[in-house]
């Protein structure tokens, strides 16, 4: 405890800010009752590299008005140059069907360096935008990097994202070079993706440039405006160049979907992304210099951007790319001993799956492996005896929650607590999240809407093309005006600990990938064969996720029709975007305005009386509901 980034910066509080802080409880305190000084100390600790003058660390009115640190210029990924280590690797990667590799960090600052002379050549400048469709290798990290030290603005989709889907996303951005995998392997099957490639190229006139990253057809050819990575690699420059931006500056765009129209192009700053990965990675996850840092993620999930933030700490950051499925769901752990990581991430579904299956990693040698991270959904108390019985008896679990919205967790880690079964260990410093129950009141010990009463650094600079900031303003702050409502149920308990009890909206949480019921929509209303639909996923107390998707067809739900809207999920969408089951019934439940129930509906199928879920009075159809309602007791039984 004594050796954790977190004990030492609380004696560096106490110290500088004449404090006697003696727990965690009375830092988090001091940390959310005192922002600006929390932050500025923050930005003292770890010595912030900047120019120009702040005279406030934040301003504005209420949420979502804030700006931090005025006055000042920084760049996110010279921070990340500041820590290169040449004793150790910049990147460790393996794909499923490759050996393990590694990439030096004078290699990574040499590459970048190159690309980013290409990228200059083809126009980009600070402020524009560059999207990848990436599977996760070196490639987009070292593209992120790339794009960020120029001041331009990094956004990118996993390979296994259909074409529309992409294109939802990235036309926003206008982007001038696309960076592209020509096709990728998952459960020892080849996926070319060069037909989709072009079809995103022509549905996105802004793209300018192609460039390919070969990765199946070492034989492939280019047409006009494309080249392959190494080809855009092909100069003399050595300097990385890391441009001084304003501290709200476009860091990178995440997507995250809503219940009605595009996806919602998240934009993140510089300076709040810097300052928050700095807090969370050092103080929540203990990462340390030297260390190898792992999570299992695509490059379309915020966790991928939280991985590469380990490099702030000076961490190695471990890749994978492919299906965690092989060998029995071993794959994973028999890399985190072959590549000595220190650090593995997760989410909750693959340690329940491996649970289920008896999966036994401590027959691998752990012996470097300090912390299993894992979020994407609850974690049950199961699994925690699992970790500790199967993994590593001396590993420290880190059960956390958060969001694409903020790109980091509200909740975590904490190296000064103890791990408790079934709960997260602590709400994060410089995070005033609480339970608030239907009248905005304060509950300890039982369930209610996550909310955040007070601004953090790394919430969204804006949506893009949000005029009028309507979108943000309805997406956070709909319920309670200038309160951050998160969608989330929790309970916080009288220790401190918590446990995340699933969403609390009609947002689908899907193993982590926060999902728009409009995305699936928008392809089931292409079904001829379908009048209405209504989706919801339902996370289990053991860790599961349960989607069902409820349709009312013309002619009956066939076989047929069934594969039908699978397919086109799929295809349009993605694997993730596909229901567990599909269920007919006569009606969907509509409010009188006739907006679908979809959270009500949810809530009946938790198990929640039927009172508590859902206003009569207020539906165009109370008749529809009889059939959730047995629907949940078939669940139950």
């Amino acid at each position: 405890m004594q050796n954790s980034h977190m004990f030492v910066f609380m004696q560096w509080v106490n110290t500088k800010y004449k404090k006697s802080f003696q727990d965690y409880d009375d830092l988090w305190q001091w940390s959310v009752n005192e922002k600006e000084q929390f932050w500025e100390a923050v930005w003292n600790y770890f010595d912030i590299d900047y120019e120009g003058d702040y005279e406030k660390v934040v301003s504005g009115g209420q949420m979502p008005n804030q700006k931090w640190f005025e006055g000042t210029k920084l760049n996110y990924a010279a921070h990340i140059f500041r820590q290169s280590n040449d004793n150790e690797p910049a990147i460790i990667y393996k794909c499923e069907n490759n050996q393990k590799r590694e990439l030096s960090w004078r290699d990574l600052r040499e590459q970048v360096a190159r690309l980013q002379a290409y990228l200059k050549e083809q126009g980009v400048d600070q402020g524009d935008y560059v999207a990848g469709y990436l599977a996760n290798s070196p490639h987009a990290s070292i593209a992120f990097l790339a794009t960020v030290g120029l001041g331009a603005v990094w956004s990118c989709c996993s390979p296994d994202f259909g074409v529309d889907s992409v294109v939802d996303r990235f036309e926003q951005l206008k982007p001038k070079v696309l960076l592209a995998i020509d096709g990728y392997v998952y459960n020892e099957k080849i996926y070319d993706k060069r037909k989709e490639v072009r079809a995103i190229r022509d549905k996105i006139p802004s793209i300018k440039s192609l460039i390919w990253a070969r990765n199946i057809n070492s034989a492939a050819s280019c047409e006009e405006g494309e080249c392959f990575w190494e080809e855009a690699l092909d100069n003399q420059q050595t300097e990385v160049l890391t441009r001084r931006v304003p501290f709200d500056h476009p860091l990178w765009v995440l997507y995250s979907s809503g219940t009605t129209g595009q996806p919602k192009a998240i934009v993140h700053s510089h300076g709040g992304n810097l300052l928050e990965h700095l807090k969370y990675h050092a103080f929540h996850n203990n990462t340390k210099r030297g260390e190898r840092f792992f999570w299992y993620t695509t490059t379309g999930w915020m966790m991928w951007n939280y991985l590469h933030a380990s490099w702030l700490l000076g961490a190695t950051v471990v890749l994978y790319d492919g299906s965690p499925s092989l060998s029995k769901l071993d794959v994973l752990w028999e890399y985190a001993s072959e590549a000595g990581i220190h650090h593995f991430g997760t989410s909750a579904p693959f340690l329940v799956s491996c649970m289920k299956r008896g999966v036994r990693p401590s027959r691998h040698d752990l012996s470097a492996l300090v912390s299993i991270g894992s979020t994407g959904a609850p974690l049950p108390p199961e699994a925690f005896d699992y970790v500790y019985s199967q993994i590593k008896r001396d590993v420290w679990l880190c059960s956390m929650s958060g969001g694409t919205d903020v790109c980091t967790a509200f909740v975590g880690g904490n190296p000064l607590l103890p791990v408790r079964r079934g709960e997260i260990q602590c709400r994060a410093l410089g995070c005033a999240l609480y339970a608030w129950d239907e009248n905005g009141e304060e509950v300890i010990g039982d369930m209610g809407e996550m909310v955040i009463t007070e601004p953090m650094p790394s919430m969204p600079v804006r949506f893009l093309n949000d005029p009028g900031n309507k979108r943000y303003l309805d997406s956070y702050f709909d319920m309670y005006p200038g309160i951050w409502r998160h969608g989330d149920w929790v309970e916080i308990e009288p220790h401190g600990g918590l446990v995340i009890l699933g969403r609390s909206d009609a947002t689908l949480n899907r193993h982590g990938i926060r999902i728009g019921t409009a995305e699936i929509y928008n392809v089931l209303n292409k079904i001829e064969e379908l009048k209405d639909s209504l989706i919801v996923n339902l996370e289990k107390e053991n860790g599961d996720h349960f989607m069902p998707l409820f349709v009312v067809t013309k002619n009956g739900l066939t076989p047929e029709l069934v594969k039908k809207i699978k397919l086109e999920l799929r295809k349009q969408c993605s694997p993730r975007h596909v229901p567990d089951v599909i269920e007919e019934t006569q009606q969907i439940p509509r409010t009188i305005s006739g907006k679908k129930m979809e959270a009500p509906v949810k809530k009946i199928l938790m198990g929640r009386p039927l009172e508590k879920s859902i206003n009569l009075d207020a539906m165009q159809n109370p008749e529809s509901v009889d059939f959730f309602v047995h629907y949940a007791g078939s669940l139950s039984a």
